[in-house]
């Protein structure tokens, strides 16, 4: 099948647009027990039409027990009880779709839950017509493990089960055992799955882990990591190659990108966490945007991102289009990684480069991570290896509304602590505040969204030091220069015939400034010129 991805003579709604992840369970709850909920983030539609993004990604909201909070799904075609019902959900659909805001679902295809009735079936003997839906292999000769993959959250990646007498492959939890995607009757079932949404309407679909869909067909041993340290997870003692990322995943994703272009104006993207060139071959499979997750690997110095920009771009080809990634759900936030000041600076990279950005709830009111005792640990990776500081659920905190009590997140108990400052750090407070952070997101997002040489113009390099970095973004006749100043000393900027106005600046507070050749940038600024 020949893939079509030249999306550049026509640009849509996810390459104009700005992408925000929606965390369910910490969005809003409407019903006081502590989780958010459909009907909670259904009342905030009108917060996220006024800050204008265009899509909403909802992390898992499928019938679940919850072991990895969602992403083991007992029920492809349900939403929890949790959460709501199918009939909420197309509600919320519906209006999202209304005030011209899309909705893309987590696509979860590499596993499933160990209490979804595929693998009950599986697991109930040998000879069930499921048991190759899944990765059953027989003991090593000294009755172990068949060979030496390890799983994400520590320990093998295979679990015996004394039923049947085999082994079964799990890349995460063992309640999440691995699908089978050699088997034609799984790629069928899971391409239903997709079509089962796309008849309902969700606008595309966030895939999760794709990397990871084919396997070595030989099973063999992962080599050891030379470069590993004792203070890294366990998981990282081994080079995955061939546990991931196999060649034959390019029929696996063309299936899925065939399913989604019989429908309109559907998107695909892909959570990849590989570097940089490997990249480029999910665009290649038909992937619209895997996910540049560089910027939260990156230290935050100016040469880096420079060099990082220049590489991903010239490794893009015409029809490729780029993705940009500050925050997600498994990442220490970005104001706690750079700083409440640099956060400011961020996010102006983040919504003048070149491509799509995808924002995570909360970071456009700079919210920071909160402390989790590890008695309220909930996520799996810090509960199984301990005291290595893998632990999500900072990152995952309920989101801050207002200064009343929880932060109106919950009238109940809240499922992770509220921060304290969330009397400070809201969104109602912010919203009336001419100069807060919050404002800044809106104001970029708004000149982006009107402005073809913010979104998709030329970028080019200016320049790059110790401590500042700036490009140029060009469309037509209209010509942008972002200078970022990503330390906190002042840095005066020189450019030979620079004619120009300042237009945005994080501290608000610096607009319709002529500039002639040099102006000066504070301390943890960055303008729009």
């Amino acid at each position: 099948m020949d893939v079509d991805t030249n999306v550049l003579n026509a640009p849509r709604w996810w390459q104009i647009g700005v992408l925000y992840q929606i965390y369910p369970r910490s969005c809003m709850d409407s019903n006081g027990d502590g989780v958010g909920d459909l009907q909670g983030i259904l009342h905030q539609l009108d917060y996220y039409r006024w800050l204008g993004v265009a899509g909403l990604w909802l992390s898992p909201i499928y019938p679940s027990p919850m072991v990895d909070f969602g992403y083991d799904v007992s029920d492809y075609t349900d939403i929890d009880l949790l959460f709501g019902t199918l009939n909420e959900f197309d509600a919320l659909l519906e209006a999202a779709h209304r005030l011209n805001v899309r909705i893309l679902m987590d696509y979860i295809p590499n596993h499933i839950s160990d209490q979804h009735p595929w693998f009950v079936q599986a697991r109930s003997a040998r000879n069930n017509p499921y048991r190759e839906w899944y990765i059953w292999r027989d003991p090593a000769s000294d009755g172990g493990p068949p060979n030496n993959w390890g799983s994400v959250f520590g320990g093998s990646a295979w679990q015996w089960d004394e039923r049947t007498d085999q082994y079964y492959l799990h890349s995460f939890l063992k309640e999440q055992p691995d699908l089978n995607w050699r088997h034609p009757e799984v790629r069928r079932a899971m391409m239903d799955v997709l079509r089962f949404w796309l008849n309902r309407g969700v606008d595309g679909f966030r895939i999760d882990a794709p990397a990871r869909l084919i396997k070595d067909a030989a099973f063999r041993d992962e080599p050891p990591n030379p470069a590993y340290t004792p203070d890294q997870a366990p998981y990282y003692c081994l080079l995955h190659t061939f546990s991931r990322d196999q060649a034959e995943l390019q029929d696996v994703i063309r299936l899925l990108r065939c399913v989604v272009d019989k429908y309109d104006d559907r998107v695909l993207i892909g959570e990849v966490y590989l570097p940089l060139p490997r990249l480029m071959f999910y665009y290649e499979m038909g992937v619209h945007c895997p996910f540049n997750f560089q910027l939260l690997k990156r230290a935050w110095r100016p040469l880096l991102i420079r060099q990082l920009i220049d590489t991903y771009e010239g490794l893009l080809s015409a029809e490729q289009w780029p993705n940009w990634v500050l925050g997600n759900h498994d990442v220490s936030r970005v104001a706690t990684r750079i700083g409440v000041a640099q956060a400011r600076v961020a996010a102006m990279l983040l919504l003048t480069l070149r491509g799509t950005p995808t924002s995570y709830y909360g970071d456009e009111i700079g919210m920071l991570d909160v402390p989790t005792p590890p008695a309220l640990a909930q996520a799996p990776w810090e509960r199984n290896v301990p005291g290595r500081g893998l632990g999500r659920d900072p990152a995952r905190t309920p989101m801050q509304w207002n200064a009343q009590a929880h932060a109106r997140f919950t009238t109940g108990t809240p499922w992770l602590p509220v921060a304290e400052n969330y009397a400070q750090v809201n969104v109602e407070a912010q919203r009336w505040d001419p100069c807060s952070l919050l404002t800044l997101y809106r104001r970029l997002i708004a000149l982006r969204a009107r402005e073809p040489a913010l979104h998709s113009g030329a970028c080019a390099p200016i320049v790059a030091d110790d401590r500042l970095v700036a490009s140029t973004r060009t469309s037509g006749d209209r010509r942008f220069l972002i200078a970022l100043n990503l330390n906190s000393d002042t840095v005066v900027f020189q450019q030979d015939g620079l004619y120009g106005r300042v237009i945005l600046s994080p501290f608000l507070d610096q607009m319709e400034t002529a500039t002639n050749d040099a102006f000066m940038l504070r301390g943890n600024e960055g303008l729009v010129v």
